[in-house]
């Protein structure tokens, strides 16, 4: 396999398509400017994932990143599941990239997430939606004394370095089984949790300083990956 190109930015035909597609989300538009989508989102894509994927070992060994295509690696597939959505236009109009570390399937791992749009992007930590046995490990470890005084320790460290949202909150009570009075009963309500920063402004998705800015919010809200690959490791599956 060839040497990849240095990740110089995404390209601004690469961002225009991106916005064309959002305003042409159907099969015969894409297809008549596939190579379009190759040549300016996928090859940067792959890219960015090697120059960022190589950066994060530096938070963690354990990370992975891996440029195959087709929804296999951390580019995910710009196709949409349609089977379950009202929302039947085929394509995601956005580049979503993930590096995870954990031996689940992919999607089941914490890590980090980025997502570029033709208006700007985002940059996540965590995990959006547990798996129903994480889940159940996830609140053990929430009520466990050591290591929810370690999760409450992360998050607000994660706080502490910028404006970092914290996401999940998704049950009105607790579950069944724990104690609606326990000091962190509302961490209990989460079924997912996940560290964002601030959005991304359009013109830094155009540099190569993309990947130097990603790296940052990703050593930031590490503290929160770190306490969810322990959850992972000592609890779950």
């Amino acid at each position: 396999m060839s040497e990849r190109p240095v990740f110089s930015g995404f390209p601004a035909e690469g961002l225009q398509f991106l916005e064309d597609l959002k305003q042409n989300n159907n099969r015969e538009w894409f297809q008549a400017r596939k190579q379009l989508y190759v040549e300016h989102i996928l090859g940067p894509a792959q890219d960015f994932v090697l120059a960022l994927g190589e950066r994060l070992l530096t938070i963690s060994e354990g990370l992975t990143h891996d440029i195959q295509t087709g929804g296999r690696g951390s580019i995910l597939r710009i196709y949409r599941d349609m089977r379950f959505s009202k929302d039947k236009t085929p394509y995601n109009a956005n580049v979503r990239v993930f590096f995870w570390e954990g031996r689940r399937k992919k999607m089941e791992n914490p890590g980090f997430f980025v997502r570029i749009e033709s208006s700007g992007g985002e940059v996540l930590a965590g995990m959006h939606q547990f798996p129903k046995q994480l889940l159940a490990a996830y609140r053990d470890a929430v009520v466990d004394e050591q290591m929810g005084t370690e999760l409450e320790v992360a998050l607000a460290s994660v706080r502490k370095a910028g404006e970092y949202e914290i996401g999940g909150e998704h049950y009105k009570r607790t579950p069944r089984g724990y104690d609606s009075e326990h000091e962190r009963a509302q961490l209990l309500r989460y079924n997912g949790i996940y560290a964002q920063a601030q959005e991304i402004d359009r013109e830094v998705l155009l540099k190569p300083e993309l990947v130097d800015l990603c790296l940052e919010h990703c050593r930031n809200m590490s503290p929160l990956h770190h306490w969810l690959v322990k959850v992972g490791e000592r609890y779950g599956p």
